[in-house]
């Protein structure tokens, strides 16, 4: 593990770029597909929609944008690690964060096909509670949910 070298800040209009690249990057490999939206419109989609009812974070190791994160009291709308930089310690640390910050309980989507995903937020206490939710790319989402209360 990394974690000491982890940097979070705040999101920044000047990575918007770089923070969209990795986002789709990682999304793609995922979930087997290519992202639906235009790159521009991904980018303004980050600096003007997310922001608006979302904490925006990024992880850096050596200034370079390695993770991002988009939370709320009570969701995760956006987790995403950069391809190379996984299973080092940088989605565990930006969960961590909104676990901390949330009202006690956190719900997120992640695709059925993301099984990586699923394993990682299992390991972290989510319980898949539901399933179904329309998206554009017209995969099955899971819902999961974290309670602080049922660690």
């Amino acid at each position: 593990m990394i974690k000491q070298q982890i940097l979070i800040k705040n999101y920044h209009p000047d990575f918007a770029e770089e923070t969209v690249t990795m986002w789709r990057t990682s999304k793609e490999r995922a979930i087997g597909q290519k992202e639906k939206h235009r790159f521009e419109d991904h980018v303004y989609f980050l600096n003007w929609i997310l922001p608006k009812y979302y904490k925006v974070e990024l992880a850096f190791i050596h200034d370079k944008v390695v993770g991002m994160i988009a939370y709320s009291k009570k969701e995760i709308s956006q987790l995403y690690v950069h391809v190379d930089y996984q299973r080092k310690g940088i989605g565990e640390t930006l969960l961590q964060r909104a676990k901390q910050y949330s009202s006690g309980r956190l719900r997120l989507y992640t695709f059925d096909v993301n099984k990586k995903a699923q394993k990682f937020y299992q390991k972290h206490g989510f319980q898949i509670v539901g399933k179904g939710h329309e998206n554009e790319e017209r995969l099955l989402d899971l819902i999961l949910e974290w309670n602080r209360e049922h660690k």
